[in-house]
């Protein structure tokens, strides 16, 4: 989340009583752990048919765990959303331990789960068993900042090709654009340098500005997803608090703080990956008022060529 200052730097002052503060707000609250998840109604599942396509699904999502409002049932709300769409991919940040464990309860038979941290909050993947062989995986540190920011990178085989997987949740608040492009040339130079025969895909919550893009500037070979499919108006702000009531924020304001790029792979007689499409997700309430995260989330379709 954008407005996010203020709460991490007091988790990081307290790191083990907020942790457990958090690991026991769900167990008082109203719904059981236990329950199914919650009921969403954003229209048909959206579910490919899996072992004999080349269509790679996948959801970049920034979840809000710092909030504790409605979390149990805003956990509710992801799973429920991670079942219809059937994602190969998913990309989450902002999780905490209680909303990580209740998403394993609920998805680890078909997810397999790789995490950028314990503590605090982090990022992490979740890697369709049926379709995704996990190789390798590792957390790159921000020598910068002060945010507990860091980059998780994962080796994959999709359909016998190999895929180098990458999400992250950039520096918050808009004084820290610096830092932010700082992580963003981190970002690129390592998808620059993923060997010729990988695709390199990165998803997340960069909590970037148009203009800060301009000053750093994408590498030839890599491409932002959202501008590769023709800029489409529904999914530009994936930020937009004049809409997303989760949060009440005195000046209203619209981004596209999270963003996707690609960049494909180059060896020869190796597939080469092209966006399908891209939608947002999580635009409807839940049940108990809220939606699932203050920001929504983003599903997309790539396929080989």
């Amino acid at each position: 989340m954008e407005d996010v200052c203020g709460r991490e730097r007091k988790i990081t002052s307290s790191t083990t009583s907020n942790r457990k503060q958090g690991e026991e707000k769900p167990a008082g609250n109203r719904h059981e752990a236990g329950d199914g998840p919650a009921v969403c109604s954003d229209g048909a599942e959206h579910q490919p048919d899996e072992e004999d396509n080349n269509t790679l699904s996948l959801i970049s999502w920034n979840v809000d765990g710092l909030d504790e409002e409605e979390q149990p049932e805003r956990a509710r709300g992801l799973c429920s959303y991670l079942i219809s769409h059937s994602p190969d991919v998913v990309l989450l940040q902002e999780l905490i331990q209680p909303y990580t464990l209740f998403v394993k309860k609920h998805l680890a038979d078909n997810y397999a789960f790789i995490e950028g941290g314990k503590e605090n909050y982090f990022i992490g993947m979740m890697l369709k068993k049926s379709r995704i062989t996990l190789l390798d995986s590792e957390i790159v540190t921000y020598p910068t900042t002060s945010m507990m920011r860091n980059l998780l990178v994962a080796q994959v085989l999709f359909k016998g090709q190999k895929f180098c997987l990458m999400t992250s949740h950039f520096e918050s608040c808009k004084a820290n654009a610096g830092e932010r492009m700082r992580q963003l040339r981190l970002v690129m130079k390592r998808m620059a340098e993923v060997p010729d025969d990988v695709t390199a895909l990165f998803g997340g919550d960069t909590n970037l500005r148009d203009a800060e893009v301009g000053k750093v500037g994408l590498p030839d070979c890599v491409c932002d997803v959202w501008e590769q499919l023709g800029e489409p108006e529904h999914c530009r702000y994936t930020w937009d608090t004049h809409a997303n009531t989760n949060n009440d924020h005195r000046y209203k304001s619209r981004f596209r703080f999270d963003r996707l790029y690609l960049r494909r792979a180059a060896g020869d007689g190796v597939p080469q990956l092209e966006p399908d499409s891209m939608a947002l997700i999580g635009m409807e309430k839940l049940k108990c008022g809220c939606y699932t995260s203050d920001h929504w989330g983003i599903y997309c379709t790539l396929s080989a060529q």
